[in-house]
Parts: structure tokens; sequence; C-alpha cells
């Protein structure tokens, strides 16, 4: 089925379908949408397999829910905005904006289902506190990228090399044991925490009313746990379902109320995020239940290692919704009864402390202290013939006509100060003038981390031949964008809400993470001579940058704008093809380190 030219009244969905061993399967993240689209019984989109062979939906009918409205199609027939993505993607009902990645593809799910039924307060709950689950990008948040990629990648190579790795669970499991591990925090809990307290007294009277006053050490520590493990549990069943279980109690003791906050006992993690049902949950299921479906007979010598994720397995199984939606997926959930077994001459402990060293040191070696500042590196660029080199600028006195711009284009009609807007217009002359020399009618003009839209929208308007395409991660940003170029009608933009991973045009960086940091350091207000150092580490930066280009077929040159208070990061690239060959001008390519 072709969607190139499909007038889409609909959001369209598009998931990756693979194959192994010449069978069509579903990856992980695939599976991941599926069983949210069932746990919300969200039907506001049209669902695409997307494969590079015949079609695939019969003979994965099992693994999809039947609620849904699924086609076949060829990763050729993808429209142009998708193709550019890695999957899943989601293509809103004008065509004009894709949606691309996991967690953005996700969090759109559970807008959209809000949107249908604002009173489905359980899928609103999978935001979590502030609705901010999953919403840091994985480039930023290591949590975010343990689950949205991390974990489905390590476990989709565990399956594929299952046979050999049955001992040691993959290192990212084993940091998920771990934080599941940790007491956990939440706002205001002191009340929960204070009817912990209750409850395990009251635990302690029981026993000893039944002549159990001699208990052992050991005892109370494997008896402890089910305890606030009820308690919590029932705090986070009673938020999902007011009706499904009983009400936690409303008051305790005046003992109880005496005691210092300090002195109370910790939560334990009953979901991933804490004590509550979140979306990290919904992507962490599928790929936990995949993993421990590989194990099979050598479940026993692995999971030892993993009490704590086992755990969690239960919990969410209790979750009103969860197995309905898993049946409908192919997940036969069930709780893993495994027998505990110790590895002789080790512990689980030390086996999951020693591979988590191990990942934990590299990842220091990678994070460490930065000593000397930038000026040993710098002298050893010099020393090697390594310096930054800077073009004269062109046109430096070009400048848009912006008394007939637009009220919608100009800076200065913004919330901004004048100070700033007037910035902002001398960066966007520098932009615009080299994007201008550079681009020809029928050029695709892509602007990385686009914001909301200063570049890319005056582009457009400038050049109305040109289809420009603007990518950012944040959504409001592309929602006031996306304003903005409805206010100016413009035909020739389109809009990508993901992060650049996601991305697959032909775009590369190139960094040094001293020279990086030192790079951003030209702010106007320090010191004149730590500015001209902040200029120098972010040229080197910058020919960095120009020479992965060059190795892509570009002619490149670093060069400053004018005037140069107009930004402290005020270098500029410009690339073009050595050779006429139809490529991509990219406005990402143009702007300073701070891509």
């Amino acid at each position: 089925m072709n969607h190139s030219d499909e007038k889409h009244q609909y959001s369209s969905l598009y998931l990756e379908v693979c194959s192994r061993n010449e069978e069509p399967r579903l990856p992980l993240h695939t599976s991941i949408v599926l069983f949210l689209l069932s746990y919300c019984e969200c039907k506001s989109f049209k669902v695409f397999l997307v494969s590079t062979k015949p079609a695939s939906s019969q003979s994965l009918k099992s693994q999809l829910p039947e609620s849904l409205d699924v086609s076949d199609t060829h990763l050729e027939f993808l429209p142009q905005l998708v193709r550019g993505c890695r999957l899943p993607a989601v293509l809103d009902e004008t065509g004009q904006l894709c949606r691309a990645g996991l967690a953005v593809v996700l969090r759109h799910i559970i807008n959209k289902t809000l949107e249908a039924d604002p009173s489905r307060n359980d899928v609103l709950a999978l935001l979590g506190f502030k609705k901010t689950c999953l919403k840091a990008c994985a480039e930023v948040s290591k949590w975010t990228r343990l689950c949205e990629i991390d974990i489905p990648s390590a476990v989709e190579k565990h399956l594929q090399n299952s046979t050999h790795q049955y001992q040691h669970p993959p290192p990212s499991i084993l940091t998920l044991e771990r934080r599941l591990a940790e007491p956990v925090k939440v706002h205001n809990d002191d009340k929960i925490r204070r009817q912990k307290l209750q409850e395990q007294r009251r635990n302690e009277e029981d026993k000893s009313s039944e002549g159990k006053q001699h208990v052992d050490t050991e005892s109370k520590a494997a008896q402890s746990p089910q305890v606030y493990d009820g308690l919590e549990l029932r705090a986070a069943l009673a938020k999902l379902s007011v009706n499904s279980v009983p009400a936690l109690t409303t008051r305790e003791n005046s003992e109880i109320r005496k005691v210092k906050t300090t002195d109370l006992p910790l939560l334990e993690h009953v979901f991933a995020e804490g004590l509550y049902f979140t979306l990290t949950d919904v992507v962490l299921l599928p790929c936990i239940y995949q993993y421990l479906c590989s194990l099979q007979v050598h479940a026993a010598s692995t999971l030892h290692q993993l009490p704590c994720l086992l755990r969690w397995y239960s919990h969410v199984q209790e979750v009103p919704g969860v197995l309905r939606a898993a049946k409908t997926c192919g997940m036969a959930l069930s709780v893993p009864q495994f027998p505990t077994v110790s590895l002789p001459g080790t512990s689980a402990e030390d086996n999951s402390a020693s591979i988590l060293e191990q990942e934990e040191n590299q990842e220091m070696i990678s994070q460490s202290p930065f000593v000397g500042g930038p000026r040993p590196t710098m002298t050893k660029l010099k020393e090697n013939g390594i310096k930054a080199a800077f073009t004269p600028h062109p046109c430096p006195a070009w400048t848009l006509p912006w008394d007939s711009l637009p009220r919608a284009i100009n800076p200065t009609e913004g919330k901004m100060s004048n100070i700033r807007a007037v910035r902002k217009q001398e960066q966007l002359n520098n932009l615009v003038a080299m994007v201008a020399q550079l681009a020809k009618p029928g050029y695709t003009i892509v602007d990385f981390c686009s914001g909301t839209g200063h570049v890319g929208i005056v582009v457009a308007h400038s050049l109305p031949d040109c289809q420009v395409i603007l990518i950012e991660n944040k959504e409001e940003s592309l929602v006031r964008a996306q304003s903005r170029t409805r206010e100016l009608g413009l035909k020739n933009i389109n809009f990508i809400q993901a992060n650049l991973d996601y991305f697959t045009g032909p775009f590369h960086i190139g960094e040094h993470m001293i020279l990086c940091r030192f790079a951003d350091q030209t702010g106007f207000q320090l010191p004149p001579e730590r500015r001209l150092i902040g200029k120098e580490c972010m040229g080197l930066v910058d020919l960095d940058r120009s020479w992965a280009a060059e190795t892509r077929g570009y002619s490149v040159k670093v060069m400053t704008m004018e005037p140069e208070s107009c930004s402290p990061k005020n270098n500029m690239l410009t690339g073009w093809p050595v050779q006429k060959s139809g490529g991509k001008v990219t406005a990402g390519q143009l702007e300073g380190t701070s891509t």
C-alpha cells in the first residue's frame, strides 16, 4: 500500500517488523507500543506494520490486539517525512508533523487516549508526577536512556545469543535491579511511612500475642519485606482504582504521630519509578517478559541475582488491565516460581556488584574530572599542526528586510527583551545569508534542534521553493512553531518531534569532551582571556566537525558571525557538496558548537 500521496484523515502509526530465521517477528519497541495501545484501549490510530518483505500481519496475528486497525506496508512506500526517521513513528492528520522515537510516540498515545476520554485517570497516571515520565530525552537523562534504549537493546541482543548468556544478566538489567532495591522517595510520603511504621508495630504485637517472643533475626528479615510490600502495594493499587482495594488507614495513633520523620521506615519500590505504575513499567514489561521466557531451564542460576526484579514483575501483573492487555498481545504472563540457587563460592549480590562495578568504572573513566583545563589539549593539538582556522565572512553587512517581513517572523514582536531580540535578528541575518547562498529550488533544508522555529520559519518564508524540516524534541516548542507557521500560511515546512538519534538524515557531529566543555565558555560576562580560550576551543571543535563533513564529500568553511556580539556562540559552519549530487543543505551545520 502506497501512502506517499495519501490524504491523512487520522494519525498513522508506523511500527517496524523485522525477521529472524526468515520468519517475521516484532522487535521490542513495536511490542511495547502495541502493549500500551491495548492497555489504553486506544483506537485513535491507523496502524501500519512496516517491513522489507511481503505482508506480515497474518503470521503475527496472535501478537496484534484485535481492536486495532492494522495494515501491512513496505518500507519504500512510507511517506517522505516518516522515511527520514527511525520507527516507531506517528504521522499526524495533516501529514506535516511526524513524531518519532519510542518515548515520544508512547507519550503521544497517552495524550491521544486522554483527548478521546478525559475520564481515564489510570492512563493519566502513566505520565507520573508532574507528567514528566520519560519526557527528558535519552541524551540528557540516564534513566530515560536505561529504559528506552539500554534495556530493550540488551534484551534484543540477549535473545539473539541467549544460549551463551544464562549465568549473568546483562549489565542494564542489573542496573535496574539495583534501582529497584533502593528506598523510594516520593512527594509527601510522610503519611504512608507512618502507616508503615504502625503496621510494623502491629505485626510485632500480633507475633507476641501468639507466643512468638523469641523470633530470631533471620526470621524477622524474611518476614519484614512481606509486611512492607503489602502496604506499599495497597497504596499503589488504591491510586489506580479506589474501589479495587481497601482504603489505607486514615489516622495513626498518637505515638506514631510523635515519631520524627527521620526515624520513620523507608518505602520500598513497588514499580519501576517508586510506588506508582507509570509509563516506565509499560516499557519494561515486554522486555522483561521476553527476557524471562528466554531463560527457560537455566532461570534458577540467573534469577537468584534478580529478586527485586521478580517482585516487580509480580506487582505489575496485579495492576488492573495489565493481564488483559498482555493477553491481547500474545504475552502469557505468570508469576515465575524458580528455586533459589546459590552458585558455589559466590553470592547473587557479589555477582551483581562485580558486573556493575565494571560498568561504573568504565563510566567513571569517561566522566573523569578535567585536569589542567583545556590548555594541555590545545598545546598537544598545536604541536601536531592542528589549530582553529576561520574564513572571512563573505557578506558581513547583509541583512534581512526586517521592516517588511511579517510580524510573526520578527523576533522583536515576541516576549524577549529588546537587546536579545536585536541579537536574534543579527544571528538570523548570518544564518539565512549562508543558506540563501547554498540553497537551490527543490532543496531540503533541515533545522536541527529548532526550538520554536526562529531559524527554520524565516528560511521557509525567504526560500519558498525549498522544503524546510524543523526537528525538535520538545513538543511545546513545535506546537508554537506550528502555530506561527499557520499564521504565516507557509506550505513548505514540516515538523519532526524526535531526539536527533531518531532522525536518519545525513548529519554527523564529532566532539571532544574537554574542548566542548570550554567551548561553551564564551559568554559576554566572562573575562576577555577566558572568552578567548573558549573561542579557540570552539574553533577546534568546529574544525573537527568540518573534517567530519569533508569526509562525506562536503567543502566546509568556518567563519564568525557579524557582528560578533550577536551571540556568545558566534561560529558558523557553511558546507556544500563538492560534486553536484542533489545533497541536502542542513541548517544544523551552520550554527556554532551548541548543537
